[in-house]
């Protein structure tokens, strides 16, 4: 049988049972009417009023009503299409009582009365029929039982499409929910029975073999304690994506996928105040250098969707400019004029670019970032970092940029490396231009970024393929971790309530050990026998990274994830003096040029 042809053998069958009522309405009322006599029942006005009843009842719902579509049975859609088709009824069959001869030995009251007692009835008997549906337990030999933690509307919307769908991978036999309040609910006869505590005695007594999180808000901390519950439980963990990636749309079973590594250490719902960053960027002219980059590619595809007047992607890789374009376009044909291939290290090629667009905002993404190779070629760490940000510091100033947006990094906080001593300068030659210009100058400070290239993680993924070992520097050494959307996001936030001259330090949670970051991975590929190996650490390097400088004065912004401090600025002049022509002069110089200050005052 086709399934157009069983659609149409159920809508006729719920035709039916809905003609029935309204006939069992008929003689209800007219029971009722006679003061619960029976003798008036047999008459031929009443035979004949309850056939022309449920005649006008069928063909109004054929025509616009619950069986010319096949509604989910005793869905809001189709009990609406009811109650408009009963509607209907009453109002045609007031003309036929007041204007049919032969009708008149039936009570006039039977127009509205017959039509108010159908309704209830067709709820009542989809009430019943999905009652019945909503307590039979789904299963199979291809279906997997699931616990599912999470009874807000998430969950709910979620065991409902699992109940519900014939063939359905998924069966949840029970809901958990750490609110007592919940407790003891029934969701499409799926129980609530209790908190996280019990999931390993629920999971035994129903054969479950996965935990299903169905928070889509749930945060680091839950879905790790829950992942070890499940783990001590012997079961899969399952997640839903985040509001974000939901994008508004019902969560559903297609949504599901395995926990993973941003999951258990970067996922967080980050709510912006869209209106003030729209502000900010739309209709304006917007520059991001480092556009290849992964913080510069992520917060070109944010500024998108802003709708700047114009996005110009700058950086020095071509390869890098093409991929970026194509994400953000879905076309990469380089000849839309939003593209500008230069290196910040060549300040008459950036200063052509900023003449030409004349941006209005300018995002500084563009950096060495590797610590230990830096380390080794601390003057090039110089070059770029240093004097690259100069140079479009200065550009911007020649246009009169009206927002500068530096982006830093969590190693400026009390330098010990090269990479934190150019970043440092990086914030204090913005401060200096904050003083200077009519602009906007601020600085955005935040660390490690997952999934970011050449990251910790990228390392041990590839180790990890090769079967081992992973190097970890230190048992004790943590770091902080933040999704590239996360980060991104937050540094448009940031450059739309920054205030002139300031460093805003992003909130980045609680800092994970690199080697449990390690355990992680090697847990998620599904290996064993992966060997942790320390090395030691490396120059420069320190055991936990600091947001904060000792002695800088911590201020809440607008924003519950957005603080700030001021550095103390330092001019070019006083930067391009003695200009080291070597490693170790510019190792030194930068030492010097970056904690000079703090020292000042801590002696003070």
């Amino acid at each position: 049988m086709t399934s157009r042809r069983r659609e149409w053998l159920v809508q006729a069958t719920w035709a039916s049972a809905d003609a029935g009522v309204v006939i069992l309405a008929t003689y209800a009322a007219t029971w009722l009417r006679y003061d619960l006599r029976f003798n008036q029942f047999l008459t031929m006005a009443i035979v004949q009023f309850a056939i022309v009843a449920a005649l006008v009842h069928v063909l109004a719902g054929v025509v616009a009503g619950p069986y010319r579509i096949g509604h989910q049975r005793g869905s809001f859609e189709e009990t609406a299409d009811i109650g408009l088709t009963i509607v209907f009824d009453a109002a045609v069959l007031i003309l036929v009582v007041m204007a049919t001869p032969w009708l008149h030995g039936a009570p006039r009251s039977l127009a509205l009365l017959v039509p108010a007692l159908s309704l209830v009835g067709m709820f009542t008997l989809r009430f019943i029929v999905r009652s019945y549906r909503w307590g039979r337990t789904v299963s199979s030999d291809s279906t997997q039982k699931v616990i599912v933690f999470g009874a807000g509307e998430a969950g709910r919307r979620l065991v409902r499409d699992l109940r519900r769908d014939k063939h359905a991978t998924y069966a949840p036999v029970c809901l958990l929910d750490d609110d007592p309040r919940k407790r003891h609910i029934k969701i499409d006869g799926v129980t609530v029975r209790g908190g996280r505590d019990r999931l390993r005695e629920l999971a035994e007594a129903s054969g479950a073999t996965s935990l299903v999180i169905a928070i889509p808000s749930a945060d680091t901390d839950l879905i790790r304690d829950l992942r070890a519950l499940a783990a001590d439980a012997g079961l899969t963990v399952l997640i839903l994506p985040t509001l974000s990636e939901l994008m508004g749309h019902t969560p559903r079973k297609a949504d599901l996928r395995r926990v993973n590594l941003e999951d258990l250490l970067g996922r967080r719902q980050v709510v912006l105040d869209e209106t003030a960053i729209a502000e900010s960027i739309n209709g304006k002219t917007v520059l991001v250098t480092g556009a290849g980059g992964s913080i510069g590619s992520e917060l070109a595809r944010q500024i998108s969707r802003f709708g700047p007047k114009k996005l110009i992607l700058l950086d020095r890789d071509e390869s890098a400019l093409h991929g970026v374009q194509m994400s953000i376009t879905g076309r990469a044909l380089l000849d839309d004029g939003t593209l500008a291939l230069a290196d910040i290290r060549d300040l008459d090629a950036l200063r052509e670019v900023f003449a030409r667009e004349r941006p209005q905002m300018v995002f500084h993404a563009a950096a060495l970032k590797h610590l230990t190779l830096l380390e080794q070629y601390p003057l090039e760490g110089w070059k770029t970092n240093v004097l690259g940000t100069m140079n479009v510091l200065q550009a911007a100033h020649e246009v009169d940029v009206e927002t500068f947006v530096n982006i830093s990094t969590d190693k400026a906080a009390r330098p010990t490396c090269v990479l934190g001593y150019s970043k440092r300068i990086a914030e204090r030659m913005t401060a200096d231009f904050a003083e200077l210009d009519a602009g906007r100058y601020v600085s955005v400070r935040f660390g490690n970024v997952l999934g970011s290239r050449g990251s910790v993680i990228t390392a041990f993924t590839a180790q990890i393929e090769r079967g081992g070992p992973i190097t970890v520097t230190h048992p004790d050494v943590e770091r902080y971790f933040m999704l590239i959307p996360e980060a991104s996001q937050l540094v448009l936030q940031a450059s739309a309530i920054g205030r002139d001259g300031h460093v805003m330090v992003l909130d980045m949670g609680t800092p994970v050990k690199i080697v449990d970051v390690a355990k992680t991975l090697i847990d998620l590929s599904g290996e064993r026998d992966v060997e942790i190996v320390y090395t030691g650490l490396r120059p420069g390097e320190k055991l936990s990274e600091e947001l904060f400088t000792p002695g800088e004065d911590i201020r809440q912004s607008s924003h519950p994830l957005v603080s700030y401090v001021d550095v103390p600025p330092i001019s070019t002049s006083s930067v391009l003096t003695a200009e080291p022509q070597d490693g170790a002069e510019a190792q030194a110089r930068m030492r010097y040029e970056a904690t000079e200050p703090i020292h000042v005052k801590e002696q003070a």
